[in-house]
């Protein structure tokens, strides 16, 4: 008999008819609540799919007594009880590398949309605008980009940004050994150094507001931020008072602490380009998630392992 496969993560029909011809498979898209996951969880569940933002809570660990395997769709598991699955003796894998070139795509698209005012130039002519009545965006070539993490998606972020002539500068919990870049010892000192911060760290809680009003007012009042990682790892409301008080240039967030909702103190904000968590979805990125759980999965079952399992503590 197939395994059974429970999947939290939304999914198109077609992805999901690709899991079922290899598994039997449950789907309870978006089952983020406790309350949602116990009602979804069946005993003989060998495996769940889900991603960070989602996870999969202890109690429907226990309510799966035959689950033997997790995975998370993209690179991120901030709510998965990793430690609790370990106890358990359950394998855990993740979707690293499959859709990090969609997010620094997207990354560098929101910089420059945000730096070159590329939503209020469009809303301008559609209301009759031109350019003599408008203020110009400085440059985004020539500046300096700081990277808050260095991992997989950092490193493509900064092979972008170094097409465009800027220089990259990065803070990770420790230097690498196999990067030029230059590497600061704190969010804050990296923020002082650039004119454009971007946030490519994993979320969880210890890296829960590592944007904060210091590390805002370092990066001073010609300064972007952009965020594609986690929205907990911006302070919402230090980030919307520093843009009100021009304290910074602008921000351009695909992440925010509130999402689904948009974030209340910056919709009305002029300066900010905001995107629905959407940096690391596109058709191709999609696909090579999906193919990569059958990979893991399939590595699994076959008594190999999984082929990207996760070897961290916590996503932070």
């Amino acid at each position: 008999m197939k395994p059974l496969i429970l999947i939290f993560s939304p999914l198109t029909e077609a992805h999901r008819a690709q899991i079922a011809e290899q598994y039997q498979v449950l789907y309870a898209p978006n089952a983020s609540s406790v309350e949602a996951q116990l009602a979804a969880a069946q005993p003989e569940v060998r495996a769940v799919l889900t991603n960070g933002p989602i996870g999969v809570q202890p109690q429907a660990i226990d309510a799966m007594p035959k689950l033997e395997l997790i995975c998370t769709l993209g690179v991120g598991y901030e709510k998965v009880a990793i430690e609790y699955a370990r106890s358990r003796g359950i394998a855990l894998a993740n979707g690293a590398g499959t859709n990090s070139d969609c997010v620094a795509d997207h990354a560098m698209a929101i910089l420059l949309a945000a730096v070159r005012n590329v939503v209020q130039y469009d809303a301008a002519v559609r209301n009759g605008v031109w350019r003599d009545r408008i203020p110009w965006s400085p440059n985004v070539s020539g500046r300096r980009l700081g990277l808050l993490g260095l991992g997989d998606i950092g490193m493509k972020i900064a092979r972008r940004a170094q097409a465009f002539d800027i220089e990259v500068g990065y803070h990770s919990r420790s230097p690498r050994t196999d990067v030029a870049y230059g590497y600061y010892s704190s969010a804050q000192a990296l923020a002082h150094w650039c004119d454009f911060l971007v946030v490519a760290t994993p979320g969880g809680a210890q890296t829960r507001h590592m944007v904060d009003a210091a590390v805002l007012d370092a990066l001073g009042p010609q300064g972007f931020v952009v965020n594609i990682s986690r929205g907990s790892v911006v302070d919402t409301a230090a980030l919307g008072q520093a843009l009100l008080e021009n304290r910074i240039a602008g921000a351009a967030l695909d992440v925010y602490e509130s999402e689904p909702n948009p974030p209340a103190e910056l919709v009305g904000l002029p300066n900010v380009v905001l995107t629905p968590h959407i940096a690391g979805w596109s058709p191709e990125a999609v696909q090579n998630s999906v193919n990569q759980f059958l990979r893991n999965a399939e590595g699994h079952f076959a008594g190999r392992g999984p082929v990207s399992p996760i070897v961290g503590s916590a996503a932070g």
